[in-house]
């Protein structure tokens, strides 16, 4: 069975919830989400919003962000207040403007 690779445990393991704690969250047997997470079972659409929801991120997090990752500028913008995130796009914006 092929997998699409994802943070799901990560994720969870991140947010400081136990497994049985999610499972609850999303309304789901814990066995379930073990499976899940092992890679024994695929998700489906449902599954990834309803946990994207409950762990407070987007189900692309899920899929693409290791929250672990300390070399993401990901990590960085999590620990931003929306003004310097704004500061950050229109920084952003400038370094894609201007000629290398």
């Amino acid at each position: 069975m092929r997998q699409v690779p994802h943070f799901i445990r990560k994720w969870r393991e991140a947010r400081g919830l136990s497994q049985e704690a999610f499972a609850e969250a999303v309304g789901r047997e814990r066995s379930y989400v073990s499976k899940i997470e092992n890679g024994n079972r695929k998700y489906d659409q449902v599954f990834l919003e309803t946990a994207a929801d409950a762990l407070g991120v987007t189900p692309a997090d899920l899929l693409a962000r290791d929250p672990t990752d300390p070399e993401k500028l990901w990590q960085v913008y999590d620990q931003l207040s929306p003004a310097q995130r704004a500061q950050l796009v229109q920084i952003a914006h400038t370094l894609i403007s201007v000629p290398v």
